[in-house]
């Protein structure tokens, strides 16, 4: 376990002159593109006395609508996912619910991702092999306004030197440089969508798609639609398969824009 903050003082709780009521269980909101991980997941946390699933839903889109009408005290998040991909995601809950408190979970992690999982706002990073009774001290440890972070992540990283790096401003670049929008424009030209398929997306007009593209790679240095695609290949913003595929989706990029 790596817990970067000390627990919070504790006090005696008031005497009552009724029996001691049961704490609440931790409210959570499971968020997965795949069925089966999400349905296990559920089955898992809900034999948890103290912990109640609220919800489950497939992107990050439909976890900010479902936060903001929930309100789950945790959630758990995958990294890459279609749509709305679970950083960004992240973000704009932090945003519209504060005291909501994000866990990313991710079949594998480097130091990139940690580093812009932390930036978006996570409160802890765990890895799917983790077991179930890390993930629950993972819950139960964010709930409390601390952090957690998967006990595997220690063999690779130094987290002391990762959650310093975060709160660096000067080293802020690339996808911290864009806004929302901007974020979520890039991620639908890296999954194939046309102009028109973005503005149907997001409920903004073409023109504006072409604006947030103008933007985008004046930030990102970017010369080409291909040169974004590779920028979120690397970022792990769309989860390719093989290298295969992501060669296949630059091809094909390459000779659209040719």
């Amino acid at each position: 376990m790596n817990q970067l903050r000390p627990q919070p003082r504790t006090f005696p709780a008031r005497p009552t002159n009724g029996p001691a009521r049961a704490a609440a269980p931790i409210r959570i909101l499971l968020v997965d593109d795949h069925a089966v991980i999400r349905q296990a997941l559920r089955m898992l946390l809900e034999a948890q006395p103290e912990l109640e699933v609220v919800a489950d839903v497939e992107n990050g889109r439909e976890a900010v609508q479902a936060v903001e009408r929930l309100q789950p005290d945790v959630v758990l998040m995958d990294v890459v996912m279609p749509g709305l991909n679970g950083l960004e995601a992240t973000r704009q809950i932090r945003r519209i619910a504060p005291s909501t408190r994000v866990v990313m979970l991710s079949g594998f992690v480097d130091e990139d991702q940690l580093l812009d999982a932390i930036r978006s706002g996570a409160s802890g990073y765990i890895i799917k092999k983790s077991d179930v009774s890390e993930l629950v001290l993972a819950i139960q440890t964010v709930h409390r306004g601390n952090s957690y972070f998967s006990s595997a992540l220690s063999e690779g990283f130094d987290l002391a030197e990762v959650l310093y790096q975060a709160k660096r401003s000067d080293q802020r670049n690339g996808m911290d440089t864009l806004t929302s929008r901007e974020r979520e424009v890039l991620q639908l030209i890296a999954e194939g969508y046309t102009n028109q398929g973005i503005a149907n997306e997001l409920y903004i007009s073409v023109k504006t798609v072409e604006a947030h593209k103008a933007h985008i790679m004046a930030k990102l240095h970017a010369r080409n639609r291909t040169d974004l695609i590779r920028y979120a290949i690397r970022k792990g913003i769309v989860r390719l398969e093989s290298v295969e595929e992501a060669q296949s989706m630059l091809d094909d990029a390459e000779a659209a824009a040719g």
